[in-house]
């Protein structure tokens, strides 16, 4: 998130997190901001406000830890992780910026969580914010994956906040005249290297141990995978097959695709923090932590702190940062135009705020903007 707002202009003061090695990483990419590496809850403000020698802030951004609020594992909404944005909003408090962003899965506007979402938005509501929650599409703002973010956007000036316009559309299909997504022969093209350098990018580690494995994804085409028994037809001999009955696996399917490769002319899926979900589209091997990264739009120049699996975790985790930028921009445009804005004091119910949140029709930035692509 960092690292596209400042692509965007905006100038970063300080950035926490529990995770030391996000830290160190953090710091070595934005080095004239403060960082603290701890437990938000253990931080106090004034410890905050010291480290930035009491500036104003105009954005605080963040991400509340979402585990319990993901659709993939237990989506228990008792997860203690879930009530974290309440640090979010005590520093909020103790700052007035004028702007909040928060990100976070797309589970968290299900059913399931309807009272989080609504203590989210009142909360904020009552400190004097107007909010509002989309969901978004990374691929949709130049990032070469199909990555959804729920993203609440507020301001203290009492107007409805402005989302970034598609500047890509999905795909030949849509008619919308716009260019087509960025694909994952883009990032290896582009963010891969600086300088002749690719930082994080170690060939050896990304290698297959196991023999099975490895001559199995031997056979698969780029861009295909195993899910379906047709796939396993189609793609592998025999004596490869996976030990399953598929007449008796639930629905029929492996839960998740196995043997993923990517495809060089498509958008990649989700980027995760496993290095073991995707392959590389015609390299027998799983993914650099550096081709992971430019999949999730990082510039070639950012580099990742910690050991491979901290590498991974971090660019799993990380809102790509053409999308930040593209939000980074929605609120400076906001900034420029908020004193001829018309003023909102409803509310929203939640089931319009879903029924909303999922259309990338509706256009709440200018349309005419001039196209910037990084």
């Amino acid at each position: 998130m960092s690292c596209g707002l400042e692509m965007a202009s905006w100038h970063c003061l300080l950035g926490i997190d529990h995770d030391q090695a996000a830290i160190e990483t953090f710091q070595y990419n934005h080095p004239q901001a403060q960082s603290i590496a701890g437990d938000i809850r253990e931080i106090s403000n004034q410890q905050i406000q010291a480290l930035i020698d009491y500036q104003k802030v105009d954005l605080i951004c963040g991400g509340p830890p979402c585990q319990g609020f993901s659709t993939i594992g237990q989506n228990d909404c008792q997860d203690e992780r879930n009530f974290l944005f309440i640090e979010f909003l005590r520093i909020v408090e103790a700052l007035v910026p004028d702007y909040i962003i928060v990100e976070n899965v797309t589970g968290l506007l299900s059913k399931r969580n309807e009272n989080v979402l609504k203590k989210i938005i009142t909360s904020f509501t009552d400190l004097g914010y107007t909010i509002d929650v989309k969901v978004l599409s990374a691929h949709h703002y130049g990032v070469p994956e199909k990555r959804r973010r729920t993203i609440f956007l507020g301001n203290r000036f009492g107007v409805r906040n402005l989302y970034p316009d598609k500047i890509f559309k999905d795909s030949e299909q849509d008619h919308q005249d716009l260019p087509l997504p960025r694909t994952v022969g883009w990032a290896f093209e582009n963010l891969l290297a600086v300088n002749g350098k690719k930082l994080n990018h170690d060939i050896d580690r990304s290698q297959i141990a196991n023999d099975l494995e490895k001559e199995r994804i031997s056979y698969i085409p780029e861009g295909k995978s195993v899910r379906y028994e047709k796939d396993q037809l189609a793609y592998l001999p025999e004596r490869l097959w996976f030990n399953v009955d598929w007449q008796n696996i639930h629905e029929e399917r492996f839960r998740e695709a196995k043997l993923n490769r990517l495809n060089r002319q498509d958008c990649a899926n989700t980027i995760n923090t496993s290095r073991t979900t995707y392959y590389h589209p015609i390299e027998n091997r799983y993914l650099t932590a550096r081709e992971a990264a430019a999949i999730q739009s990082f510039p070639a120049n950012y580099f990742f702190c910690g050991t491979l699996t901290q590498q991974w975790r971090q660019i799993g985790n990380a809102v790509p940062p053409l999308l930040a930028k593209a939000l980074g921009e929605s609120i400076l445009a906001l900034d420029s135009r908020k004193n001829n804005m018309e003023e909102t004091t409803s509310i929203e119910d939640i089931q319009s705020i879903r029924a909303k949140a999922f259309s990338y029709k509706e256009s709440m930035f200018n349309k005419h903007r001039q196209l910037t692509l990084f």
